[in-house]
């Protein structure tokens, strides 16, 4: 269950400024503000190694911030270490609530990761290489894309062609019934609320999937991953699953910078992950 509030950035005020600091960008080049559509929240950065590797992925990070609060400005340690292992990594904002109400911020995320794969060349990454990550409120937006064709589709994409993986970072894909009259209003009616939920758009066919959470989430409960995973992995799909003991919800991603590494492997297996499964489709075969 998504409870009823979470900190907009998920990351302590003096986290994100020591972050800030020491992760000014020096080996990449990163372009700000890049609208991807009309109005204010409908911008994105971009984070590109210098020298781009052949076959770069370009990977769409979604951040949370229980779909009311968030700024991609606070995120650029994320877009900073994925440029610096040889991706390119595309942060957006978009509507929130009481501006957005679903679906909007799902539409947005939609219109961003079309945006990502009509312009990954130009900044050296590779279009057919496309992932999407999200931690929290971003993870269901990225599993919303992923599972519920009809937002890509509307884009002119299809999520079971056009996105190689889908990582979750301590995600909501199952939190219903709602029980904060904050949600209640931004997933609006309650009749019409099991079709906001990724896991109930599941049908086998969408890309792998990466599902991570911390075993001490007390913001969304754990279970949200092993019921997604296990949704997807028996309608004939990938997913896998890992828990870190003693990760809270935020962990999951602060345990990104480098001082916090020693918490739990997550950017290793996150990186792993992707890498995996954005090779050349020959070497996937072969590897397997």
């Amino acid at each position: 269950m998504c409870c009823s509030r979470c900190s907009g950035s998920d990351v302590t005020d003096a986290l994100i400024s020591i972050l800030l600091t020491l992760m000014t960008p020096v080996s990449h080049r990163v372009a700000h503000d890049v609208a991807y559509g009309e109005g204010q929240r409908r911008t994105l950065d971009v984070y590109a190694p210098s020298k781009v590797p052949p076959g770069a992925p370009v990977v769409v990070f979604f951040y949370g911030g229980s779909w009311d609060s968030g700024d991609k400005a606070l995120y650029r340690f994320v877009g900073s270490i994925l440029a610096g292992q040889g991706m390119v990594a595309v942060i957006p904002d978009y509507r929130l609530f009481p501006e957005a109400r679903w679906p909007a911020f799902v539409e947005d995320g939609a219109r961003a990761v079309a945006w990502a794969r009509d312009h990954a060349a130009d900044y050296g990454a590779d279009p057919s290489n496309l992932v999407l990550i999200g931690h929290s409120a971003g993870a269901y937006n990225a599993a919303a894309l992923t599972y519920d064709a009809r937002w890509l589709r509307a884009v002119g994409m299809d999520p079971a062609r056009d996105v190689r993986a889908f990582v979750g970072l301590s995600g909501p894909y199952d939190f219903l019934p709602l029980k904060s009259d904050r949600l209640k209003t931004i997933f609006g009616p309650e009749a019409e609320r099991p079709d906001t939920q990724p896991i109930n758009h599941v049908d086998g066919d969408e890309p792998p999937a990466l599902l991570l959470t911390g075993d001490n989430d007390k913001v969304v409960d754990p279970g949200n991953a092993a019921r997604l995973a296990a949704r997807i992995v028996g309608k004939g799909g990938t997913a896998e699953t890992r828990t870190y003991a003693g990760l809270g919800h935020a962990d999951t991603l602060s345990s990104w910078l480098p001082f916090l590494r020693s918490r739990a492997p997550v950017l290793r297996d996150v990186l792993g992950f992707v890498r995996l499964q954005t090779q050349p489709r020959a070497a996937m075969r072969n590897a397997a």
